[in-house]
């Protein structure tokens, strides 16, 4: 393999795995958006879909598309639950306890599903097109990654209507920009806060089902993909979906290529390398992140 065909591997292997933590940072982004409540649990969201995914999928055989509207629909409603049953019921909670619950929930939900999955990852999921790889330059591809990237792709613009076009989205909005104002206004705050709990549950649900078939799944990965999601997250500026997308993809190409050329044992140090380097010289992130933050529960 050629110098060149070498290193757009590593760059097209970083862009699969940057697509992963982008699709993370997106559903820590769709609730930040509406409370400022950083949700430690959403990396549990993406396990969820990925094990439900291959329940229905490979052992109960059903179709994928089928799988993946039960999935989806089940996951929004534990992000829902969580959000009815542990957020709502804080009384004036401070940025502390909130990290906290979240925290806490994230161990939660990582024990639940070794209590219904057990330790073992899970059986292989088919890939959605087949394994057959796509080449480019020298350089492989498999058609999963493709469905990782319309996945990334389909709910990015999806959101951006959303939040631009749409009626309940503007009112996420103006939560967001100023809560007193919103509910003076007569914007249920509470629902719109419940409605980014599932929006998000959703969004971590939809990826775990696209990244699966290619990376596999087990109960306890959800630490790892919201640790390496809230990076994604920050790099690019809290709040902002295309910052959420640049950051994941800025710290999958840059692990890749540490992996390649040093040693896969460095992959992780410079992904943390770049998340102090954009701290310290733009604290708010490439995209600078708005600054949301819904203070009234």
């Amino acid at each position: 393999m050629s110098g060149f065909s070498q290193l757009l591997q590593f760059a097209l292997t970083g862009v699969t795995v940057g697509s992963i933590y982008a699709l993370v940072a997106i559903g820590f982004n769709a609730i930040y958006n509406a409370t400022g409540i950083i949700n430690f649990a959403q990396g549990q969201f993406v396990v969820l879909g990925g094990m439900l995914a291959v329940t229905l999928s490979v052992s109960s055989r059903l179709p994928v598309l089928a799988a993946a509207i039960i999935v989806i629909a089940a996951v929004a409603a534990i992000g829902g639950l969580i959000e009815f049953g542990f957020i709502r019921r804080l009384r004036r909670p401070n940025v502390l306890q909130l990290i906290m619950v979240t925290v806490g929930l994230q161990i939660l939900l990582e024990e639940a599903a070794m209590a219904i999955w057990g330790t073992d990852p899970a059986p292989p999921m088919p890939h959605f097109s087949g394994d057959s790889p796509i080449r480019m330059a020298g350089a492989t591809i498999l058609p999963q990654t493709v469905w990782i990237l319309g996945t990334l792709a389909v709910v990015v613009a999806a959101l951006a209507a959303f939040f631009r076009w749409t009626t309940i989205g503007k009112a996420v909005r103006a939560c967001a920009a100023n809560p007193t104002a919103a509910r003076l206004a007569g914007i249920p705050l509470r629902r719109m806060v419940c409605l980014s709990f599932i929006l998000s549950a959703a969004i971590g649900a939809l990826g775990g089902i696209a990244i699966t078939p290619m990376v596999g799944m087990e109960f306890d990965r959800g630490p790892s993909l919201a640790l390496k999601g809230f990076g994604a997250a920050v790099v690019g500026g809290l709040g902002s979906f295309p910052g959420a997308v640049a950051g994941g993809m800025a710290i999958g190409v840059l692990e890749s290529l540490a992996a390649g050329y040093i040693a896969s044992g460095y992959k992780d140090a410079v992904a943390l390398a770049v998340l102090l380097a954009v701290l310290f010289v733009r604290p708010s992130g490439l995209f600078g992140g708005a600054a949301a933050g819904l203070k009234e529960f």
